[in-house]
């Protein structure tokens, strides 16, 4: 009897059970009594998730701190191998992914299917391009040398050595797959597999939109590489000249040759000017003193005149006030012609072109790039693991999994990608605008 009575009340909890679980959308886990608090519970989740990722990237970029801290002169020589209209347009496509992505949370909530289906592939799009361009950015790197400490082999004699064909081996990945992605497509609408031909539709023009990325890096790399390398070879060549003989020096003494010359012709006629014209004397050959030549603070002259007069009176050992000012004149004339100046001192040790070789020195310029590298190298990779998810949500939204009580997985994702592209923002002027 009571085994029976026992039997009887397990079978009831049994079908309580069951039908609390008949009572649960399909969208709703077991472990939930509501989809709101599915969502706040998912939620949570991901934000532990991201101080997780902060926390990651926050290692790495103390370690730029620190390395850029004991070597600033290196990461300003290294950084102008960086192409920044790549890492600008790159930093661009990432940001407008950033809406199109808060754009497809939107409309999920709305149940908006269409429009969340191709708002998410546009996304996708964006990922790809960005990828595109890191892709030509780090095969042209890899072509001259430009790699982490032990790999460095960069010679500024030979920029461009012979070697593999780099932007192919990254590229063969993704035209295996853009290849794949086509097959199935034709399979699909060969054979009247709607919803398949509906999913491999925009994933084919998500993987094509790759290839723009590296068309548009092939458009501007080569450009801007090339001139970088142009203007160093420029760089030394100036370099050479000056260490010869400076130009501007010989110009001066050839002025001076004149001034003497003139000086020697006017003395033959010396005793006719002071019988002509005595009160002229002093007026045609006035005196130069120190203070007569250097401007008042505030006034507006013409540098180009008083760089001549000061270079002369600055060749006097004893006008050491004369040269300081010359020093600010020429500062003044080359800001005002627009050219970019880093140390001006006597001592060329501490600037750019004068620890140029040290620079590039494989211990120093290996650093850097063993940075950049790091960071943009797994910053690469959570691109590519968000691209993974958001083929998952692709496929859902064309499947209209989402509804208004339903759209937890598109807004984890989207702060997972907001994240990812934020980091972005901080890498891009902290690599690509050291100037």
């Amino acid at each position: 009897m009571a085994t029976s009575e026992a039997g009887h009340s397990a079978d009831q909890h049994a079908g309580d059970a069951h039908g609390h679980d008949h009572d649960h959308p399909d969208y709703l886990a077991h472990h939930f009594d509501t989809p709101e608090q599915q969502f706040d519970s998912g939620k949570l989740g991901m934000w532990l998730f991201l101080v997780t990722e902060v926390l990651f990237f926050s290692g790495m970029f103390c370690a730029y701190a620190i390395f850029r801290a004991w070597r600033p002169e290196v990461f300003e020589g290294c950084s102008q191998f960086l192409n920044t209209k790549l890492g600008a347009i790159n930093t661009g496509v990432l940001l407008f992914s950033s809406f199109t992505m808060a754009w497809a949370v939107r409309a999920s909530q709305l149940e908006e299917h269409k429009k969340t289906a191709a708002l998410i592939a546009t996304t996708l799009c964006c990922a790809m391009v960005f990828l595109g361009v890191k892709a030509v950015e780090y095969s042209h790197k890899w072509a001259m040398g430009l790699l982490p400490a032990g790999l460095f082999s960069y010679d500024e004699n030979n920029p461009h050595p012979p070697g593999p064909n780099w932007l192919l081996y990254i590229c063969m990945p993704f035209i295996v797959i853009t290849i794949g992605v086509f097959l199935w497509m034709v399979f699909s609408w060969a054979t009247k597999a709607k919803f398949q031909f509906q999913c491999a539709k925009p994933l084919f023009f998500v993987c094509l939109s790759f290839f723009g990325g590296v068309y548009l890096g092939t458009v501007l790399e080569p450009k801007v590489e090339d001139h970088a390398v142009h203007a160093s070879a420029d760089g030394h060549a100036d370099a050479a000249e000056h260490a010869e003989g400076d130009p501007h020096a010989e110009g001066d003494s050839h002025a001076e040759g004149e001034a003497e010359a003139a000086g020697a012709d006017e003395g033959e006629h010396t005793e006719e000017a002071h019988e002509a014209a005595p009160a002229e004397e002093e007026t045609e050959e006035p005196v130069i003193e120190l203070g007569s030549v250097v401007p008042k603070s505030g006034t507006m002259v013409d540098t180009s005149r008083d760089l001549e007069i000061q270079r002369k009176l600055a060749s006097v050992e004893a006008n050491s006030a004369v040269r300081d000012e010359l020093n600010a004149l020429e500062r003044q004339d080359m800001n005002a012609s627009g050219a970019i100046t880093y140390h001006q001192t006597d001592d060329t040790s501490n600037t750019i072109a004068g620890s140029e070789e040290d620079v590039m020195r494989r211990s120093r310029a290996g650093v850097f790039f063993s940075i950049y590298y790091c960071m943009t190298g797994v910053h690469a990779i959570h691109i590519l693991a968000g691209i993974g998810v958001l083929v998952w949500l692709l496929v859902r939204s064309l499947r209209k999994d989402f509804n208004r009580n339903y759209y937890g997985p598109v807004d984890y994702v989207g702060l997972y990608w907001h994240l990812v592209d934020l980091i972005w923002i901080y890498l891009f002027p902290l690599m690509y605008l050291i100037r």
